[in-house]
């Protein structure tokens, strides 16, 4: 297994070499110079387009530009963004890309979640109205225009209802003169996130080693120690009020983006259940008399994952794409929108840092794709 990882590892990073490479290329070969456009506003002065010159190399041939880029990137330089000038590339990734990933991280995983379990549900009770209802309202949804969707979700929840604010990261009537730097509460919110997702993780395991009667209660128990703990953490916080913004404006566009992405996990759990249980070992755990959901769940369901974690894996990854549109809706500051205001603006720096972004998640996520099909299936083993 080690060994297939590290020949999975050196692929990707071969992969990854060829992608920047095919980045710089593309960029180069288009007519005209977007650098030049740039060096053409009156705010740059001479020294500023000369500095972004040198940084560069676009008084050195193809080549040697070629290999200022890749050793730019390799130190971490990815130039100085044209449109956020003098701001480097770097920062403003790592400014904005956690936004992007706790949107999508949260409404996806919240699809999958919803999905897989009405998708093996309506496997198993197949031919029930419940299964037709169900199949009909999800193709509605997964095949619904998205732009569309959302403004119908503000203009109902938001302007009508005005249960939610009506778009963007925060609100500035509360934030103006905040002692707290915004995107501080946030990194703080996702760590304890990512700190929530590793407990739970930890406790599901425990509890697959007890026995049936005792497992559903220790997953219960577990996730009300750690949702107890995480209140005990924030309640007395100091930035308490202004971490609740953030989740307030957050709430729209996940439950937006789970509504309409779930019917494709549901629709794919479900198909790959039907084809699961006509397998041999689901009617030998029948067999032995299993009880209907140690079948389902244990035997059926686990197999049937393998398609499903698949899509759920690179939905993840090419989570910037959708987020284009979806941060272009909610006016939700993260990658999604800051690529599209580059390309707009000519901000080719800009571009190609989030063009990396976006590479080195579809990459990854083929990697956890692979380990993943490993643990799911017993059958499948990596030399």
């Amino acid at each position: 297994m080690l060994k297939y990882i590290a020949i999975r590892v050196a692929q990707i990073i071969f992969t990854f070499f060829v992608f920047l490479t095919l980045i710089f290329f593309l960029l180069n070969a288009q007519p005209g110079s977007s650098l030049i456009d740039q060096f053409t506003d009156p705010n740059m002065t001479a020294e500023m387009r000369q500095a972004i010159a040198k940084s560069f190399g676009l008084d050195k041939p193809l080549h040697e530009q070629y290999l200022i880029y890749l050793g730019n990137f390799l130190t971490g330089n990815l130039g100085v963004s044209f449109s956020n000038y003098p701001r480097p590339v770097i920062e403003i990734i790592f400014e904005r890309a956690p936004r992007t990933l706790i949107l999508f991280l949260s409404s996806t995983t919240l699809a999958f979640t919803i999905g897989f379990t009405m998708g093996k549900i309506l496997a198993w009770r197949r031919g029930k109205v419940t299964e037709y209802v169900a199949t009909i309202g999800g193709v509605t949804l997964y095949t619904i225009f998205l732009p569309w969707f959302g403004l119908m979700m503000i203009w109902f929840f938001a302007f009508i209802l005005g249960w939610f604010p009506l778009g963007k990261f925060l609100d500035p009537v509360l934030w103006r003169g905040a002692p707290f730097n915004s995107d501080v509460i946030f990194g703080q919110m996702l760590t304890t996130a990512s700190a929530v997702v590793v407990a739970l993780f930890i406790v599901y395991f425990i509890s697959r080693r007890l026995d049936p009667i005792r497992r559903q209660p220790t997953q219960i128990g577990g996730a009300l120690v750690i949702g107890a703990a995480v209140l005990a953490v924030w309640i007395p916080h100091p930035a308490a009020r202004y971490a609740l913004d953030i989740l307030h404006h957050l709430i729209l566009p996940i439950a937006t983006l789970a509504t309409v992405s779930f019917a494709g996990s549901m629709l794919l759990t479900r198909n790959s259940m039907l084809e699961t249980l006509r397998e041999d070992f689901v009617m030998a755990a029948r067999a032995k008399g299993l009880p209907d959901n140690v079948v389902r769940d244990k035997h059926a369901a686990r197999n049937a994952m393998l398609p499903v974690v698949t899509a759920f894996v690179f939905g993840l990854a090419l989570a910037i794409d959708g987020g284009v549109v979806t941060e272009t809706i909610f006016s939700w500051p993260g990658m999604g929108q800051t690529l599209l205001q580059a390309v707009s603006r000519k901000d080719i720096p800009l571009a190609i840092g989030g063009l990396i972004f976006g590479g080195s998640l579809a990459l990854t996520a083929h990697l956890i794709a692979d380990i993943l099909y490993a643990y799911l299936d017993p059958r499948i083993r990596y030399s």
